[in-house]
């Protein structure tokens, strides 16, 4: 019989609490490293998730882009491939995406047959993470970049076909923007994939409560976080679904080093995400897009991201959130010694999260001996 590890509990079914009065997930602690894959080779990367599962990570998370953010030492892997690269290499690390836009350049269906092929080869290891994505990964191949209206109500379609047709058999579907026509994967997942939905607004989070298994939300802005974890619960309850088995997942941004301008002009690889959405819209050449940075977008970098010379520092940010209740935090780590990090991260942030986490009543993940 397999033993848990010292003052560990078993996993158990989330549950949830009362945190100035909205409600959070009393769930497992579940601990992410983001792979950019804007920022480093898939090579390189590779590298970085099998030394993230040596130091006790339970999730790697990759973004899905066509185009990175910045020209300059940019990169563009294909993400699904490389997931699969990484299962083959890692024993137990779950494995999937954030976020995967399945609108234009990915049809529904091939997403779920993507997927399902590698849930059969890993099973149970991989999850995916869908969203409206980023013009800038469309538009390149010939897309019309439509409005938000547009955007959402086809990922609402998108969630349904890809859902129905993991259950592996035949679809018709007839929606506004998607058609299938007796459609069937025949090589269906073996176990279920857990879905999660990204947002910004309660929009999309009444989508995520309605069919997914939780939101990838920005838990800056206290009125908005509270809004959309709200329009989740309704949703879900709405839908008949107990919103105590939703996940929140959030993106944990950080820059490390013994020198502070050192790792902020680290963190400025990522400095045209800080562009204004109205902007950054309208164009998808990363040349532009990197032009575009100037003074509000580096302060800005300096607000959103921990750039910071001191763990203690990444103690307190993270404690905030983990008492909002996120049960699985992805951390995204722009640091310029990343190997160096990732042994920080495994030798005494990580082990802290997980005893803090404990100490507010919330179990972990048990530790296989």
């Amino acid at each position: 019989m397999k033993k848990l590890g010292p003052r560990i509990r078993p996993r158990h079914k989330l549950k949830w609490l009362r945190f100035n009065g909205h409600l959070v997930a009393d769930g497992p602690l579940r601990l992410g490293y983001w792979a950019g894959m804007e920022q480093y080779d898939p090579e390189k990367l590779l590298s970085h998730a099998i030394h993230a599962e040596a130091v006790g990570f339970d999730i790697i998370v990759t973004s899905d882009h066509f185009h990175p953010w910045s020209d300059t030492g940019g990169q563009s892997g294909f993400p699904w491939i490389w997931c699969a690269s990484v299962a083959e290499r890692t024993k137990r690390i779950e494995i999937g995406t954030a976020v995967t836009t399945p609108l234009f350049r990915y049809h529904p269906a091939i997403v779920a047959q993507a997927f399902a092929t590698l849930d059969y080869l890993y099973p149970g290891r991989i999850f995916i993470t869908v969203g409206t994505g980023h013009a800038m990964n469309e538009t390149p191949l010939g897309f019309e970049w439509p409005g938000f209206k547009e955007k959402v109500e086809r990922l609402k379609e998108a969630v349904e076909i890809i859902q129905l047709l993991w259950k592996g058999e035949f679809v018709d579907y007839e929606g506004t923007y998607y058609r299938l026509k007796s459609a069937k994967l025949y090589t269906k997942p073996k176990t279920k994939i857990p879905m999660y939905i990204a947002t910004s607004n309660a929009t999309v989070a009444k989508i995520a409560g309605k069919y997914s298994d939780g939101i990838l939300t920005n838990p800056r802005g206290l009125e908005n976080y509270l809004e959309i974890v709200n329009a989740l619960e309704r949703s879900a309850k709405e839908a008949g679904r107990d919103p105590s088995k939703l996940s929140k997942c959030m993106e944990f941004k950080v820059s490390y080093d013994f020198d502070y301008d050192r790792a902020y002009r680290s963190a400025l690889f990522w400095a045209p995400t800080a562009i204004p959405r109205e902007k950054r819209e309208k164009i998808s050449d990363p040349r532009i897009l990197e032009s575009m940075v100037g003074e509000e977008e580096r302060k800005k970098i300096r607000e959103t991201w921990l750039i910071t010379t001191d763990p203690d520092d990444i103690y307190k940010s993270l404690s905030y959130f983990l008492k909002l209740g996120f049960d699985r935090v992805y951390i995204h780590s722009a640091s310029p010694n990343e190997e160096r990090f990732l042994n920080i991260l495994g030798r005494d942030i990580l082990p802290w999260m997980r005893e803090f986490y404990e100490r507010l009543g919330r179990p972990i993940r048990p530790v296989v001996e």
